[in-house]
C-alpha cells in the first residue's frame, strides 16, 4: 500500500484578501459619485483612500473642470499625488481613477515597483517608451469616447501590452464619458450598474 502524501491546502487570508485601494477623482473634483465609488469598495472588505488634488474645489461643467485642472497644472496634480500616495505606498496600492484621475492613478502605478494593480475609468494617459510593469490593468471606457478615440485606446492597449501588463478592456457602447456619475449628464444607469461588478471582481483577485 502507498502511503498517502500529506495535502497542504493554503488560503489566503481576510488581510491578504483586502486591497488598499487609492482612488483618484475625475477634473470635476471630489464630487458624489467619486465618493460613493469608494464605499462600493469599502463594502466589500477593501481600504479605500480618497485625495483630493482640488483642496476643496468641484466644476459643475467640463468647461470649469478644464479650466481647474489647468490651473492647478499637471506637475502639481502629480505632486499632490504623490504625497496622497506616499502614507500608503508600502502597502502595495491598488491605484485607480476616473478620467483624469486615471491618467493620475496611471502614472503613479507605472513608477511603484509595490504597486498590486490599477483600475482605469473612463480614460488613459501615455506610456513612456521604456515603461515596464507586470501589473494587471483594467479599462472601463464609453465607445465611443471623445477624450479617448479609438486610435488611441488601441496604441495605449498595444503600448501597455508591450511593457508586460495584463490588460483587460470593457467598452460601453452609446455611453457618455463619464456615465458612472449619476450627477452629470454623461450618465448611463445600464452601463453603470455593469462596470461595478466587474471592477470590484477584479480588485477582489489581487
Amino acid at each position: 500500500m502507498i502511503p498517502r502524501r500529506p495535502v497542504t491546502v493554503t488560503t489566503r487570508s481576510y488581510a491578504d484578501r483586502m486591497a488598499s485601494i487609492l482612488l483618484f477623482h475625475s477634473m470635476y473634483g471630489l464630487r458624489p459619485a467619486v465618493t460613493a465609488a469608494a464605499d462600493r469598495f469599502r463594502a466589500a472588505g477593501h481600504v479605500v483612500h480618497v485625495p483630493d488634488l482640488y483642496e476643496g474645489r468641484i466644476a459643475d461643467t467640463p468647461e470649469e473642470g478644464e479650466a481647474l485642472r489647468d490651473e492647478i497644472g499637471r506637475d502639481e496634480l502629480l505632486r499632490r499625488a504623490v504625497a496622497a500616495a506616499a502614507p500608503h505606498a508600502g502597502d502595495g496600492l491598488v491605484y485607480a481613477g476616473l478620467s483624469l484621475g486615471a491618467a493620475v492613478a496611471q502614472t503613479l502605478a507605472l513608477a511603484d515597483e509595490k504597486a498590486r494593480g490599477l483600475l482605469l475609468l473612463h480614460g488613459t494617459s501615455d506610456l513612456a517608451d521604456d515603461a515596464r510593469t507586470e501589473i494587471p490593468v483594467q479599462l472601463h471606457v464609453a465607445d465611443p469616447d471623445t477624450y479617448e478615440p479609438v486610435d488611441w485606446q488601441n496604441a495605449w492597449y498595444l503600448r501597455m501590452r508591450k511593457a508586460g501588463a495584463d490588460v483587460e478592456v470593457f467598452r460601453y457602447p452609446g455611453a457618455g464619458h463619464l456615465f458612472t456619475d449619476p450627477d452629470l449628464p454623461d450618465y448611463d444607469a445600464e452601463s453603470a450598474g455593469r462596470v461595478w461588478p466587474i471592477a470590484l471582481d477584479f480588485v477582489d483577485g489581487l
